[in-house]
């Protein structure tokens, strides 16, 4: 069944975070209230090279519907034959261009931010995926410049080329993840184009995303960096509840754990400690010590039952202060 996305409510969607939104993180947003979830950043060369890491990276959760598979490339003829591979593997919804990336091995390609220096190209590639892709959509992620702003020119270029909405990350390429985030770039994107307008950077709460939504009039908001560590953002968002129950929390965690072990085996405890580091500081008794006994478990039930018993709803600094 290929799904389209509903645009009649607001859209919350995780962003694509190389090393962090793979296949167990995903699923998790996913089954708290994400509408939409978006792959780690494939490489169209790769793909072309049938790379096997590329094709993991392209597994989805069974949960994951609408799914989205990022591709980055320049080269045309490259990224059709990208978009042809992908049209072979079942359960993906939309794929989607990525003209925002700005680390430079990726903007020395000429693809990622690079393409928001020549939008002529930007926008044939964007058609040469809307024209050759057999799935449902066709979406492209950008920033609102590379050096200096050109927002709605951007956007009417990713328009042009025919895509389905835009997720818009609200710097340029120069601001890379530290300069302030541009929320009125968003809303004259909003204002000039006809495509659905997807919000992106620095959404770290509830509240933030409720006036991000208010203040640009985006038809939603992408979450990337924010929901590292607080995937049940998503619950919030989606049930309208401004507090999280610790017991809910509790339960995505451990979903999450539960999830990395089968998606990598037992190694997965030791790759899941970098999360245990950030769930931690969401305001537990002894969580110095918690982190520090972490770092040495690789035992998959060891840690299991090491955070069934931290992350119990009496060990919050909340309960204890009653």
């Amino acid at each position: 069944m290929k799904e389209r996305i509903d645009f009649s409510n607001p859209v919350y969607v995780l962003a694509p975070l190389a090393g962090l939104t793979d296949l167990p993180f995903r699923s998790v947003v996913k089954k708290f209230g994400a509408d939409l979830t978006v792959s780690e950043m494939i490489s169209s060369n790769a793909l072309v090279h049938n790379s096997k890491k590329s094709l993991k990276m392209v597994e989805k959760s069974p949960l994951e519907s609408p799914y989205s598979v990022q591709i980055a490339g320049a080269d045309e003829e490259v990224v059709r034959e990208a978009v042809t591979i992908l049209n072979g593997i079942d359960g993906i919804d939309i794929i989607d261009l990525n003209c925002g990336c700005p680390v430079p091995k990726i903007v020395s390609h000429g693809s990622g931010s690079s393409l928001l220096r020549d939008l002529k190209k930007l926008e044939r590639l964007v058609a040469t995926i809307k024209t050759h892709s057999a799935k449902p959509m066709t979406s492209a992620k950008v920033r609102i410049g590379f050096d200096e702003k050109r927002p709605v020119e951007i956007a009417m270029a990713v328009e042009a080329g025919g895509a389905d909405f835009i997720a818009v990350h609200g710097r340029t390429r120069a601001g890379k993840f530290k300069s302030e985030v541009d929320y009125d770039a968003i809303r004259q994107i909003k204002e000039a184009v006809n495509i659905p307008v997807i919000a992106n950077g620095d959404i770290d709460s509830y509240d933030k995303a409720k006036w991000v939504l208010e203040f640009t009039g985006a038809d939603g908001v992408m979450i990337g960096r924010g929901a590292v560590g607080k995937p049940w953002l998503f619950h919030q968002l989606k049930a309208g509840e401004k507090e999280i129950d610790p017991a809910l929390k509790k339960a995505v965690i451990l979903e999450h754990f539960d999830q990395m072990i089968h998606f990598y085996g037992d190694y997965g405890a030791v790759l899941f400690r970098k999360h245990l580091h950030t769930y931690s500081k969401a305001g537990y008794r002894g969580a110095s010590a918690f982190r520090n006994a972490v770092n040495r478990i690789d035992d998959p039930a060891q840690m299991r039952e090491l955070i069934d018993t931290f992350f119990d709803p009496s060990n919050t600094l909340e309960a204890n202060m009653h």
